[in-house]
């Protein structure tokens, strides 16, 4: 599969993960947003730069669990918690705001 961003071909897996994790950028990550029918805001930016940055130090996409404490000691409690994250992505905050974000599947993920 494929995704089209201003005249350039992003390949991507089946599920749409990209396959090159160096073709993300902002215009990308909003193509795969729309895609999903995620409405990008303040708040969905800052949890897609947070796994970035996480996978950029773990080399891991974390699955929800780990992503829901992680986010909680660094955003607060507020938004280190399960509906939160559910209201910014509802078809799961690991699979699809990893998908969003460039990286690749969870682990842990169905």
């Amino acid at each position: 599969m494929a995704l089209e961003v201003g005249g350039i071909t992003i390949e991507t897996d089946e599920e749409g993960y990209l396959a090159n994790l160096t073709d993300w950028n902002e215009e990308v990550a909003g193509e795969i947003a729309k895609a999903e029918n995620v409405a990008m805001g303040p708040n969905h930016w800052e949890v897609v730069n947070f796994l970035r940055e996480y996978y950029n130090e773990y080399q891991i996409a974390p699955a929800v669990r780990v992503l829901t404490k992680a986010i909680g000691k660094k955003l607060g409690a507020d938004k280190g918690n399960s509906k939160y994250l559910y209201e910014l992505f509802p078809y799961g905050p690991a699979k699809q705001a990893c998908k969003i974000a460039g990286l690749p599947k969870p682990t842990g993920c169905v």
